[in-house]
Order: C-alpha cells, then structure tokens, then sequence
C-alpha cells in the first residue's frame, strides 16, 4: 500500500485587512483620490450648468488668484496640526502681518523689500513664542493661541488707531504690488508662491527625519519622547513654521489689498482650518499632508465660485465653510480610525526607516 501523502499546511485565510490584497487597495485608493475626484466632479456640473462663465480662462484666473493666501494660510495651519496643535492665532497674525507692512512702507518710508522681511521675520518670531507659550507653560494649544491671536488684534488696533492704512497719491511701489498682480507663464504668479511652498512642506514632512518625527508626535507625544524625540522642540519648530508662512501670507495680502484693514484677517481663519482639516482625508488620508490641503481647497474655491456664480446670497458662504468644517473633522476621524484599523504601514515614512509612525489621532480627540 502506498503511504498517504502527508497534509498540507492549512492556508492562511485571505483577509481584506490585509496589506496588498485588492479590498483594502481599492479602499485606499477611494479614500485617498475621492477629494480629488469630487473636485473634478464639480467642475463637470458647473461647466454644465453655467457654459458662459465658468469653463474661461478668467475663472480659472480668478480661483488662482483669489484662493492664493487661502490656500497659503491652509498649509500654515496644517503645520501644528501635524505636530498635534492648533494654531487659532493665523487669522490674527495675518491682519497684523498685512497692516504692519502697509505701515512700515506708507507711514515709516521704508524701503518696501525691508518691510517685507521684517514682517516675516516677525512672524517667525511670534510662532516661535506661541510654541513656547504652548509647551513650556503647558497651556492647551486652544487657549494659548487664541490668547495671543487677541493680542495680536489688540496691537493691530493700536497700530492703526482703529482705522485704514490708505497710501497716498503716489500709491504703493509697483514692484511692491507686483508680488501679487504680476503673471508667470500666462498665470497669476500667487498661485506659483503656493505650488513652492506646497511642495517644500512636502519634501520636509515626507522626505526628511524632521517631518516624519514631527508625525510621531502629533501621534503620540508620550511614545515620541520615550524613544528619544525631543517633543518641544518640534512642537516648537512646528509653531515657528506656521508664523513663519502667516508673515509670507500677510505680505501677499497686503500687495493684494493695498489698503491696511484691522479686521480683514478674521475672515481667512475658517477656511484656513477647513482647508487643512479637510485636506487630511485625502492623498494620505488620516494624516494631515500638504497636496491633501491644496486638494482640498481646491474643492472650496470651485465650490464657492460656482455658488456665487449661480447667483447664491452672501450668507451661503459661511454656511458652506460651516458645513464643510463639520464634514471635514468628522471624515478626518474616520481616516484616523480606518488608517489604525487597516494597520496599512510603509517602511518608508518612519524616522528610522523601520515602520511607518502611527496616524495621526482625530482632531480633538484619540482615535
């Protein structure tokens, strides 16, 4: 008699949790790509619904142009959200930001290239103490910057005695003016400065140790410190980029303005962390990433030109960032939680090249 072959090892079931298996590719690749999907979406139903107007040359002039320092503001919020943080203070450091160059150029002669640096350097300086506010005075990153956002406005007033900057007959100088008007290739030259720096955030938080560790502790600030992070430092720089790039958005505001408001930058803080919320659902999602931001205001710049173009009242545009604020938190846990549950990890975003750091928690809460 011949001896029965022996039995087979059973096989290991194929789960769609699973890393490489089609279920959780394809569910990736929605969840990743949809933002951008919808986008493309919602041009095809404007340009049907409004063949004369939206499908030009100007409208896409107009979304380049005026989504510009939106989008810059965007990823300057995205910065601390990424280290764990918030930041409500950009909407104030950019009113204060555009109204000191306007006073530094019109009231004080300076040179307007002088101005410009200072207020960026500015900036710089005022991240750099709200991260010290937030980490070495223990403060939640809430109040510690709404704190100092009210102060900012407070300086911002004082500065402009409650009124307008207005230059005089002679205007601002036209190189100055140019940073904003001027085009590239046949475009507004704005939405180059946002190409730039999207692609710089990029780079760092994808491509080097100082973003991929800046994801840890935005994870999990505890586990970070354990094994050797120094976790105020990085919340620190993380602070110290955002003001960083609110001083680069006041210039722009202040060349597109060309009048010093007090109170125009409250009205770019909503969109700001709409944008950067949102963003986080998409190209990487459950982590907050800088083409998953310009995505995501690019789906708000389509989406309110269409609705101003169709003939929408004027308070359908803090409805829309309302609504859109409320949907992006809320998908923005759901990444978080499906990113964990999946367990979907890349080699290659850790800081030691071992596995990928754990996704960032939902905003305002763990996953």
């Amino acid at each position: 008699m011949t001896a029965p072959p022996p039995p087979s090892a059973p096989r290991r079931p194929r789960t769609p949790d699973r890393p490489g298996h089609h279920g959780v590719s394809a569910g990736h690749f929605i969840g990743a790509y949809g933002l951008l999907a919808l986008t493309a979406l919602l041009v095809l139903i404007f340009s049907l619904t409004l063949p004369r107007t939206f499908p030009t040359l100007d409208t896409l002039d107009s979304i380049l142009s005026t989504q510009s320092i939106p989008a810059v503001l965007a990823l300057a919020a995205m910065v601390p959200i990424v280290a764990g943080a918030f930041d409500l203070s950009i909407g104030y450091g950019l009113g204060l930001a555009h109204v000191m160059v306007l006073y530094l150029v019109v009231e004080a002669e300076w040179p307007w290239p002088l101005a410009c640096l200072a207020v960026i350097v500015g900036g710089l300086v005022v991240g750099v103490l709200n991260g010290v506010i937030v980490e070495f005075g223990r403060i939640d990153s809430f109040i510690a910057t709404l704190g100092t956002g009210s102060m900012m406005f407070a300086v911002t007033g004082w500065i402009t005695d409650g009124g307008r900057i207005v230059p005089g007959p002679g205007g601002l100088p036209p190189a100055f003016t140019d940073l904003y008007t001027s085009t590239f290739l046949g475009l507004p030259v704005p939405a180059f400065y946002v190409l730039v720096l999207a692609v710089a955030l990029w780079l760092v938080l994808e491509r080097l140790p100082i973003g991929r560790c800046l994801y840890v502790v935005g994870s999990n600030p505890r586990a970070a410190d354990l094994v050797g992070i120094p976790v105020r430092k990085y919340t620190v720089c993380a602070f110290a980029a955002s003001g960083l790039i609110v001083g680069f958005a006041g210039v722009l505001l202040a060349a597109q303005q060309q009048i010093g408001n007090p109170s125009v930058g409250l009205d770019y803080l909503l969109p700001a962390f709409v944008g950067a919320l949102l963003g986080s659902t998409a190209i990487k999602p459950g982590r907050p990433n800088a083409p998953g931001t310009l995505v995501a205001v690019a789906v708000l710049a389509v989406g309110l030109t269409g609705i101003a173009q169709m003939g929408a009242e004027f308070w359908t545009v803090p409805l829309f960032h309302g609504g859109t604020l409320l949907l992006a938190v809320g998908l923005a846990g759901y990444a978080a939680r499906r990113r964990v549950h999946t367990g979907v990890f890349a080699a290659r975003d850790a800081p030691d090249g071992t596995s990928e750091p754990p996704p960032a928690p939902p905003p305002g809460g763990t996953p």
